[in-house]
């Protein structure tokens, strides 16, 4: 049996005409309409009227799966009408249009004050036309796996407060501020950060030598 549509079977009629019932349904409508709108094309968005489940479809944007407004609820709806504990909720499950094309599908029930289900509002994504661009943004965004391993530049600026906060973190996983650092720890430390291109910034040679308390000539030393 389809998932976007059912023929016999269906529940006898509730009576319709609540006007707190009416009035949430006609805000649901609201919603139905703008998100439809919102994503033209691609998302069908359904609103199902449970309380008349024979003519039950009461709104529908981007009519992809070929329903009309006054069409039978889905298996979902008469699963909420025979059940008030069905989930409020059943998000992204998959699902297929009529014609065969693959969808992904969000229902929503929507209660009244006495706890009845009395609408659902349904999304069904055609994903079928979401493929193709995911294959060309995989392709687009895929990198050389020769260089997968070691990254050939950084593409940030390095500047004195980056240089700063760096050369204080290197310092703290040794237990010790920079100017208490070992001349070993220190020499280790500027080739690490000469490595890592600190060293292209203006001015980097003599920031590193304040922090460590060295001259600017050790540290170009300890760069080697």
């Amino acid at each position: 049996m389809s998932p976007f549509g059912v023929g016999g079977g269906v529940p006898v009629v509730k009576e319709v005409g609540d006007s707190a019932d009416e009035h949430l349904i006609g805000e649901a409508e609201k919603i139905a309409v703008a998100l439809g709108r919102m994503f033209p094309g691609l998302c069908e968005v359904v609103l199902h009227d449970l309380r008349d489940p024979r003519h039950a479809i009461r709104a529908i944007e981007n009519n992809l799966s070929g329903r009309r407004v006054g069409d039978s609820a889905t298996e979902l709806g008469l699963a909420r009408i025979a059940d008030p504990e069905y989930p409020s909720v059943l998000q992204n499950y998959p699902n297929r249009f009529p014609d065969g094309r693959p969808a992904k599908s969000t229902s929503i029930g929507i209660r009244n004050e006495a706890g009845e289900y009395i609408a659902a509002l349904c999304l069904n994504l055609d994903v079928s036309v979401l493929s193709p661009v995911t294959l060309a943004l995989s392709n687009l965004v895929a990198t050389d796996a020769e260089h997968r391993e070691q990254p050939l530049e950084t593409l940030r600026d390095r500047t004195t407060r980056e240089l700063r906060r760096t050369v204080e973190e290197l310092a703290a996983e040794r237990a010790a501020t920079p100017r208490s650092l070992s001349r070993q720890d220190k020499k280790a430390l500027v080739r690490r950060l000469h490595r890592d291109g600190f060293f292209d910034s203006r001015d980097a040679a003599q920031t590193i030598a304040d922090l460590l308390g060295v001259s600017r000539a050790t540290v170009y030393n300890y760069s080697k």
